[in-house]
């Protein structure tokens, strides 16, 4: 298949989980629900893995819809970093979709339409090559994600989207005045056209920097992270296990193209970036100490999470291929571990009617496969073997360490404080939860359901592959940052030869 073929293919990603949204929304049966919640993120799936092959061999394509020159139209790319995205926020979603089924969620009639939307901005955010498009894409990911939260989930959703809804429409109307300031600026909004315009400072720095500090909130990263243990708890096991995985990942994804190609890996934001992202993951990492549920401890391991991926950008002007290699490995990591835990305490609320931690004991001898499934994911966040946490925690590290300066011992200080603050609260649940005597308040027969189980053990089981295959993975990893990096095929693809309203990027590096 030629490029041009190939490229005519990446508007599918997005048609495809919209158009069937549609469907799911008119149809009342929920065999169908089920059977359209698993299906289309496995189509997606496939077709991020066929991406990953076909850009790794042929390079970056693009496609302009309406085929309009270069720099005019709406345009969808593609490169390893994009393809290897999608694979594992389909992943995610196909095994919460899973979880939601057997849990009774897609009773709801337009429980899986809702979802399908969401799958539907999340694949248009990973593709877009422009940030007007990204825009419109958070924004098709966040309305699905506001029916999700009221819909679903405690008796407390309501007071929780409320503040989930407030939060994003400001992230939301920040991110696009950051893009009307940029066009104003520079009369363009393709990423591609922008390709080092932020790097020498002026106000087109001002304009991508009120974009990520946006995208940050968006992501929870301090001092914007406060709402996100507020508003996941109190939804659903299942939209929180979609919400970790594909909300903030995809704020990870735009913030490493932005800097690499708009700020050019530029290095004067070092300390700036050391100083928040150390704050942010001492405060995820011991905050979750003082909260009374499950979920809400693994929410500030969220919050932990953020800061160990985007600390590595303080790095990529020394060794850009690892840095970038050492934060995307980590993401991969804290997309399944995260998911995995998230999904298990959902089992053990959808059985006990309850994820307070004070209201649960002894379900180590009760639950021995929940328990040996909470006690692998919490193993993995800390960064013990055998488990893809260990190989996310050592690249982080060794591209820390590279530099050998201060900024190196900092950072990897701050990361072996971080680790044993969750290791804290991971201890916690596990001496509160599953040691403990035996429950009187529940039937003696009563256990979690094979059935709600196996989604968590599942991603658990793609953790431990990830331990075990980590050359293969890694190598994936290094292709994936290699596409990345490579900004000049990416350009070419996304404008061509013959493209229009390029901005000077010398005249914007100066400050004009």
């Amino acid at each position: 298949m030629d490029t041009t073929t190939a490229a005519s293919l990446l508007p599918l990603f997005v048609a495809v989980p919209l158009i069937t949204s549609a469907v799911a929304a008119l149809a009342k049966s929920k065999l169908v629900h089920d059977f359209l919640g698993l299906l289309i993120p496995a189509v997606n799936l496939a077709g991020g893995i066929w991406l990953y092959w076909y850009t790794s061999t042929h390079g970056t394509i693009a496609h302009v819809i309406g085929l309009y020159q270069g720099g005019a139209g709406i345009s969808f790319a593609a490169d390893e970093f994009s393809a290897i995205m999608i694979i594992f926020t389909m992943l995610i979603a196909l095994v919460s979709n899973w979880f939601a089924a057997v849990a009774g969620e897609t009773q709801e009639r337009f429980y899986t339409a809702l979802t399908l939307v969401l799958i539907t901005g999340v694949s248009g955010a990973l593709l877009t090559a422009d940030l007007f498009n990204f825009f419109v894409m958070i924004e098709v990911m966040l309305l699905p994600s506001y029916g999700l939260i009221a819909m679903t989930g405690t008796r407390d959703r309501l007071a929780s989207a409320r503040t989930f809804v407030l939060v994003n429409l400001a992230a939301s109307t920040l991110l696009v005045l950051g893009v009307g300031y940029i066009y104003g600026v520079t009369g363009a909004v393709n990423i591609a056209s922008l390709a080092g315009a932020a790097a020498g400072g002026g106000q087109v720095t001002v304009a991508v920097g009120i974009i990520m500090i946006a995208i940050a909130a968006k992501a929870g990263v301090f001092p914007l992270h406060t709402w996100l243990p507020r508003t996941y708890p109190s939804t659903s096991a299942a939209v929180m296990g979609l919400f970790s995985g594909l909300h903030t990942k995809v704020a990870v994804y735009m913030l490493f193209r932005i800097y690499v190609v708009i700020f050019d890996l530029e290095s004067r934001w070092e300390w700036l970036i050391i100083v928040i992202m150390v704050i942010s993951m001492l405060i995820g990492a011991f905050a979750g100490l003082a909260e009374n549920s499950i979920r809400r401890v693994l929410s500030y391991q969220m919050v932990n999470g953020m800061p160990f991926i985007l600390i590595m950008l303080a790095f990529v002007a020394d060794n850009p291929r690892y840095a970038l290699a050492g934060g995307l490995m980590y993401t991969l990591h804290h997309m399944v571990t995260v998911g995995s835990l998230v999904l298990n305490s959902g089992a053990i609320e959808e059985t006990y009617g309850t994820g307070t931690i004070n209201k649960l004991a002894g379900l180590m001898r009760r639950d021995p496969m929940t328990s040996a499934i909470f006690a692998a994911g919490a193993f993995s966040v800390v960064g013990f073997p055998p488990f893809s946490g260990l190989w996310g925690k050592l690249t982080i590290v060794f591209a820390a360490a590279q530099p050998g300066d201060a900024r190196s011992w900092v950072v990897i200080t701050a990361i072996i404080v971080a680790s044993f603050g969750a290791l804290l609260a991971m201890m916690r649940v596990w001496r509160e939860v599953f040691w403990g005597k035996p429950m009187q308040r529940f039937p003696a027969d009563l256990r979690v359901r094979t059935s709600l189980w196996l989604p968590s053990a599942a991603l658990m089981v793609v953790s431990l592959v990830m331990f075990c295959g980590a050359g293969f993975l890694w190598q994936s990893v290094l292709t994936s940052v290699d596409g990345l990096l490579d900004v000049d095929s990416y350009v070419q693809a996304v404008l061509g030869d013959d493209a229009i309203g390029i901005p000077d990027v010398a005249e914007l590096q100066g400050g004009n």
